[in-house]
């Protein structure tokens, strides 16, 4: 079998409100992969907030693709190092991994398609169920779009809910909190994220202020760059710390479990090059005991929990249009059953393309 063809596409989708009023817009870089047997793979990075979309695709255009062109597609891991090796000035992190990442998903889907295997039983299935936290509550809501997003997802089973903690000052950031714990209720867990924004003794201060909420993680509390940083985070305070959504290899991620910088790690399939190093990274933890709960795209991140001892929660973020996609899991009872279809399951809509491409 060989890779006779490569599309790649640049999709721009607008979001729903709440959500629109932090992030207009998301943008996919898509990877169709062709075979002369007639199977096709299908993969795509989700470039949050739309922002260097256009370079990721270059990216994949212009230095991928001609490394996998006329290679035999089951062999994913050869190719995987072909890709990632590519560059010897350029780091796989960035622009580089969301491209790799694009690929590599498409790869994988390939392998399943032909194998007629989903992707987590192609790796070892652990669980066919994964439950869900809901996730949103930018700073831009208002406290009552942040109860009314809370709320609906919990309508739809779920009992986690993550919200942003963005204000400087560290009291209304508990206020907030205080407010959705209130709306809510006990039986709903809360997870805060404060996306990088404080350094050591802010993210204490803070950590003190909500240490009585009973939360279940403070994820990214400084700069993910400083992992000695996020360490003594963790070692200062009660309330467990994720991060990860921002370190994108191995290396990365071996260094925050050497320095028990977390309690909770969450690899983006689509920023750390794909499935392939995600799975490494999910079995690296496992040998700490160490979870892992992914990074948005929860249809692509189920089939990674799914084969993983330590595999977490996914978070649900739910900002695709109806119309974008086919093969979308449901989330029912606060858990999203994993597609059985070969593959990663997920399709583009037969619309998607005319309504949602980028011009070139």
């Amino acid at each position: 079998m060989k890779i006779v063809s490569i599309d790649s596409l640049l999709l721009r989708v607008p979001t729903p409100h709440p959500i629109s009023l932090e992030f207009p817009e998301h943008k996919l870089v898509t990877a169709t992969i062709r075979t002369d047997q007639g199977l096709v793979g299908f993969g795509y990075s989700l470039v949050f907030g739309g922002a260097a979309g256009e370079a990721v695709q270059a990216y994949l255009e212009t230095r991928l693709k001609p490394l996998l062109i006329g290679e035999d597609p089951r062999f994913v891991g050869r190719l995987w190092e072909r890709m990632y090796r590519a560059d010897r000035g350029i780091r796989r992190v960035g622009v580089a991994g969301y491209a790799v990442a694009a690929l590599d998903i498409g790869l994988w889907d390939l392998l399943g398609k032909a194998a007629g295997l989903p992707l987590y039983q192609l790796w070892g299935a652990v669980t066919d169920r994964v439950p869900a936290y809901g996730s949103g509550g930018w700073p831009k809501y208002s406290t009552a779009d942040l109860i009314a997003e809370a709320q609906r997802y919990v309508a739809m089973g779920c009992r986690y809910y993550k919200m942003k903690i963005h204000h400087p000052n560290p009291r209304a950031n508990r206020e907030r909190v205080q407010a959705v714990r209130q709306a809510l209720g006990d039986g709903v867990q809360l997870m805060v994220d404060a996306n990088q924004r404080l350094d050591v003794l802010g993210a204490i201060r803070q950590a003190e202020q909500l240490d009585d909420l009973n939360l279940l993680w403070f994820e990214e509390p400084v700069l993910a760059d400083d992992i000695a940083a996020c360490a003594e985070v963790a070692r200062a305070i009660r309330i467990p710390v994720a991060t990860g959504e921002n370190n994108q290899t191995r290396f990365e991620f071996r260094e925050l479990i050497e320095r028990r910088a977390a309690r909770y790690l969450m690899p983006d399939v689509c920023r750390a090059n794909g499935f392939t190093e995600t799975l490494l990274i999910g079995r690296l933890a496992a040998a700490y005991q160490v979870a892992v709960s992914p990074h948005v795209v929860h249809e692509l991140s189920l089939h990674v929990v799914g084969a993983l001892s330590n595999g977490s929660l996914v978070e649900f973020i739910d900002w695709a249009p109806a119309d974008l996609f086919e093969g979308m899991p449901v989330c029912e009872d606060g858990h999203f059953r994993i597609p059985d279809r070969p593959g990663h399951g997920i399709e583009l809509a037969p619309d998607a393309v005319r309504k949602y491409a980028q011009p070139g």
